[in-house]
């Protein structure tokens, strides 16, 4: 069971981002790959706050959506859109929105972004809740891989998202951490989850520096339910391929069936 991240560096206007996540995910379905993921603000990413609010699409209708849906019906593939802009009940917000369609290219489940990023050091500040609606629901999804859950970006640093979630075989983390806190934190993050939740992690996320100057962090991976980083790519764009092996989750949680032993 092969699985994909995409990895991107996208620009302020859409269709060249849906041309290139067109193109990587096409490399990844040649590939073998039955699942994958894009990056978060795989559409569009440093456009001012008008263009985001510009592109929101209504739930279930939109160009973005209706790409999402043709893909991976096309490939026969577990598409996971990373983020989109959709519609909030605020109509000066939009809500962060992840939307997972299967080989059919029926759409599965919608997960909308629940912890949004804060950050300032410096010259460097970033407050997503000044232009996002959050979500308030986790999300998953039963898929030929098992059960999958779905968290974005921020999340990652919440643990008591993921044990919500319920056992999982795979977590799709769709990201575009900056350089300064992926440099510190996003490897060491994303281990933690897979250890913890002793399932496989798939992340894909945004790398590289983009046309309005942000340098995102990039180093997209898939990681064991032991922690082991089996694939990964620093910077650029490209797609990141791994097995999913069941006989792994089994071997990792009989071995050490630290899921059974929770009390809290």
């Amino acid at each position: 069971m092969k699985l994909a991240a995409v990895q991107m560096i996208s620009g302020p206007d859409v269709a060249p981002n849906l041309a290139t996540a067109g193109r990587l995910i096409a490399e990844a379905a040649a590939a073998g790959a039955q699942l994958v993921a894009l990056p978060e603000y795989f559409p569009l990413i440093g456009a001012t706050d008008a263009d985001r609010l510009a592109a929101r699409e209504a739930d279930g209708a939109g160009p973005i959506q209706d790409f999402l849906a043709a893909t991976a019906r096309r490939h026969g593939i577990w598409l996971v859109g990373g983020s989109i802009p959709l519609l909030a009940q605020d109509p000066g917000k939009l809500r962060n929105s992840c939307l997972v369609f299967d080989a059919q290219g029926k759409r599965v489940c919608r997960y909308d972004k629940i912890h949004l990023f804060g950050f300032r050091k410096g010259e460097e500040a970033y407050d997503e809740a000044a232009t996002i609606e959050r979500g308030d629901q986790v999300v998953a999804f039963d898929s030929p891989l098992g059960r999958v859950g779905v968290a974005i970006c921020y999340d990652l640093r919440f643990p008591e998202l993921f044990r919500a979630l319920g056992e999982l075989n795979l977590l799709v983390l769709p990201a575009a951490f900056t350089e300064t806190t992926g440099r510190a934190h996003w490897e060491l993050l994303l281990r933690a989850r897979a250890v913890e939740n002793q399932c496989y992690v798939l992340a894909a996320a945004q790398g590289g520096r983009h046309p309005n100057g942000r340098m995102t962090h990039g180093n997209s991976m898939v990681i064991d339910p032991w922690g082991e980083v089996l694939a990964r790519m620093d910077k650029g764009e490209g797609v990141v391929l791994a097995e999913l092996d069941p006989q792994r989750l089994v071997d990792t949680r009989s071995s050490l069936p630290a899921l059974k032993h929770r009390i809290l």
